[in-house]
């Protein structure tokens, strides 16, 4: 048993192969060095099938061990080291196609749905769903069909066949006040589903590691934070340590004199910055149905943060990237299902990106030279929008006029407080493909 089962290195797995050698040596023992033991041999066979039922409790040993550490739990054993610590897995949102029927349409006008455009059923409190891409209807084409997602996770969103009615009246108000005589109507024509699946093991043990362990700490508030479903990140700032009890010189203070390291005037309440970055879907503030990013950071913040220390919370600059470039590709491949590929693995690959995250010139010439058909790139430049002015505060980030376009081969360097996002059919994107 030396050397196998729980060592200071972890758990040491006994092998078949090993618990076969023992076992023979044990026969050896009981009848003898001359006891047939050959492959063909009864006792062989015999030894070999309780071997590997032995194997298998060893496996199971070594499961049931690691089952114990959020690191290596898998499945039921990771949920019940959740329920430890008071965290759950969080259900997925339902999704589902809406069909969109434009009446009266005027010669010649396009008539463009956004994608993000909100969509609700008519229950008492209605359910909100968004599209998950942009369709265009005119005068020839009046019917179209999109994929939906609810806002909110959960089984509430595996609706009904026929149950969505109408465009969120406030989204209609803001972004179809101008259709002139024409009608825009939505229906689903059948039942949404996905609201009862949980999430996956990755990202369920990627929030149970994050977990701070002491709620009056800037770990806690950003774990708060980045718990609602719509945030992409966050970052917290607290340069005077009010609340990061963590600095190194958090203990030197005389609270009856200087509070949180920076003297100022009784009665003055002391602010921390949280800065947000979230998916484009959802609104800032609320707007009909849908309950806006900023109350849903700030109810979530209140419940962690210490008495008398308030937030400012702050929406990230979302700032648009895109490239133009020269792209040549062998003949017989399609031109359109090239570029195609190439905008979608530029749009995961932006997605994966955090606050601050540089976009990297490397990363885009990989989603382009990595596809199959493309032979040459040329004259590729990172394209990227300014961020919205005045909306953060703080930061060195400087506010610029027009589309800015970096050299070939240098990267597009995002502030703190910047997020780079992309879109398939952004007006940045000029890339020309041509046929060797």
């Amino acid at each position: 048993m030396a050397g196998f089962g729980v060592t200071n290195e972890g758990f040491n797995l006994k092998g078949f192969d090993v618990i076969l050698s023992e076992c023979r040596d044990r026969a050896r023992q009981m009848f003898g060095p001359t006891i047939d033991l050959t492959a063909t041999s009864p006792l062989r066979k015999l030894l070999e099938v309780t071997s590997a039922e032995d194997a298998e409790l060893w496996k199971r040993m070594e499961d049931l061990y690691y089952s114990n550490f959020v690191s290596t739990a898998q499945g039921d054993t990771l949920d019940l080291l959740g329920q430890d610590v008071g965290l759950t897995r969080q259900p997925l949102f339902s999704e589902g196609e809406v069909k969109f029927t434009l009446s009266g349409a005027a010669p010649g006008r396009r008539y463009v749905i956004a994608e993000g455009t909100a969509v609700v059923t008519d229950d008492m409190p209605p359910q909100a769903f968004y599209t998950i891409a942009p369709i265009t209807l005119n005068s020839d084409t009046t019917t179209l069909t999109v994929g939906v997602r609810a806002f909110e996770p959960g089984k509430d969103g595996d609706i009904l066949k026929g149950k969505i009615k109408d465009i969120d009246p406030a989204y209609r108000a803001i972004y179809f006040s101008n259709l002139g005589g024409a009608t825009l109507a939505v229906t689903n024509d059948a039942a949404f589903s996905g609201g009862l699946k949980k999430e996956d093991d990755d990202a369920y043990r990627a929030r149970l590691l994050g977990l701070p362990r002491n709620i009056w700490t800037l770990e806690s508030i950003r774990h708060a934070v980045t718990q609602i479903p719509a945030v992409i990140d966050v970052r917290v700032y607290d340069p005077l340590g009010g609340v990061d009890v963590s600095q190194s010189y958090f203990n030197l203070f005389s609270f009856a004199q200087r509070v949180f390291s920076s003297e100022r005037r009784f009665g003055e309440p002391y602010f921390f910055d949280v800065v947000v970055a979230h998916e484009f879907a959802w609104p800032w503030h609320t707007q009909g149905v849908v309950t806006g990013i900023f109350e849903q950071v700030s109810t979530a913040i209140e419940k962690v943060r210490p008495i008398g220390i308030f937030p400012n919370i702050t929406q990230a600059d979302h700032v648009e990237v895109g490239m133009r470039a020269r792209v040549t590709i062998d003949r017989g491949y399609d031109p359109q299902v090239i570029l195609s590929s190439i905008k979608q693995r530029i749009l995961l690959d932006i997605g994966a990106l955090k606050l601050g995250s540089d976009v990297l010139y490397s990363q885009v010439m990989r989603a382009f030279v990595e596809q199959l058909g493309v032979v040459d790139v040329q004259n590729l430049h990172l394209r990227r929008c300014p961020a919205s002015f005045g909306r953060v505060t703080f930061g060195k980030i400087p506010f610029q006029l027009a589309v800015v376009e970096a050299e070939a081969g240098e990267n597009l360097t995002m502030g703190e407080t910047e997020i780079a996002f992309f879109r398939i059919d952004s007006n940045l994107i000029d890339v020309e493909v041509v046929k060797r």
